[in-house]
């Protein structure tokens, strides 16, 4: 059977239908170039212009006062090193923790099948329809007086990890990695002597690295990104992350400083993304078949 199309061959096959269809497909390769890549260059270019200058109208397309010091003045004044420090530190400790326990939870829902293990499914999707800013203030409550230990967390790296780990997304998506593992290859495993810790270490995860490069890149951007909650539980200057640091430091600094501060900011994630981005979409894909 022939592939049905907006265009038929025959259109395309006329020197008429070949032009209209390239300028058609230039345009829009071009407009959402611009729309995705447009503000990005705003970003970087504006770190180069003086302060004058970033807030003349109409805008200047390219820098007309080139200062590259910017960018050195940001690092310096903001103190971006350390910031950067203490978000690199909280995001790869809430990697830590989710790869321990999510995988540990979406092991037993798919696998070890324990009692009311569809309704614990069903509970932990239930919150996601929850909106984030509702669970602000129990979370906040919580973090500044823990039920049973009775411990005060902010100010410690315990108020970001914490909640990370309770990811319901992150462990929906590994138990459905887990759902299309073959059930007979740990069975064989089982029937080896293997007990289900060993064979959640030594035939699941090397099978789920996909899925893992995924919750990972999902756990360290998610911090990354985030303003609120650090800005609540972390008000020492020297404890916060470069979102909130930036933030606090920003009154008095020149706009052409701060927005090159912004622009260091953003650009690990970025690296991140363009590095790993064909891991984001395997591991997305990978358990949509079973087999």
């Amino acid at each position: 059977m022939s592939t049905r199309t907006l265009i038929s061959p025959a259109v395309l096959a006329r020197p008429r239908g070949k032009v209209l269809y390239w300028a058609v497909f230039a345009a829009v390769v071009l407009l959402f170039t611009l729309v995705f890549l447009g503000p990005l260059y705003w970003l970087v270019s504006s770190g180069f212009k003086d302060a004058q200058e970033v807030i003349a109208t109409p805008p200047t397309l390219v820098p007309e006062s080139f200062e590259p010091e910017n960018y050195t003045r940001a690092w310096e004044v903001m103190d971006l090193a350390t910031l950067l420090f203490n978000t690199l530190y909280y995001a790869f400790g809430a990697l830590a923790f989710q790869l321990v326990l999510d995988v540990a939870a979406a092991y037993s829902l798919s696998k070890l099948r324990p009692m009311f293990g569809k309704a614990i499914l069903g509970m932990m999707l239930a919150t996601l329809m929850i909106p984030a800013t509702v669970l602000v203030v129990p979370q906040y409550l919580t973090v500044l007086d823990v039920p049973v230990i009775e411990r005060n967390l902010l100010n410690t790296p315990w108020a970001i990890w914490l909640p990370a780990v309770t990811n319901a997304f992150n462990i929906f998506l590994l138990k459905r990695f887990f759902d299309s593992i073959p059930k007979e290859l740990l069975d064989a495993a089982s029937m080896d002597g293997a007990s289900s810790i060993r064979v959640l270490w030594s035939i699941v995860l090397p099978i789920s690295r996909p899925i893992l490069g995924v919750v990972s890149i999902f756990a360290v951007v998610g911090v990354w990104k985030d303003f609120l909650w650090p800005m609540l539980t972390l008000p020492d200057p020297s404890k916060q992350t470069l979102n909130v640091g930036i933030y606090s430091l920003s009154n008095g600094v020149p706009v052409n400083v701060l927005i090159a501060a912004l622009t260091i900011a953003s650009v690990p994630t970025l690296l991140i993304f363009l590095i790993f981005q064909r891991n984001i979409m395997s591991g997305l894909t990978a358990g949509g078949l079973k087999g």
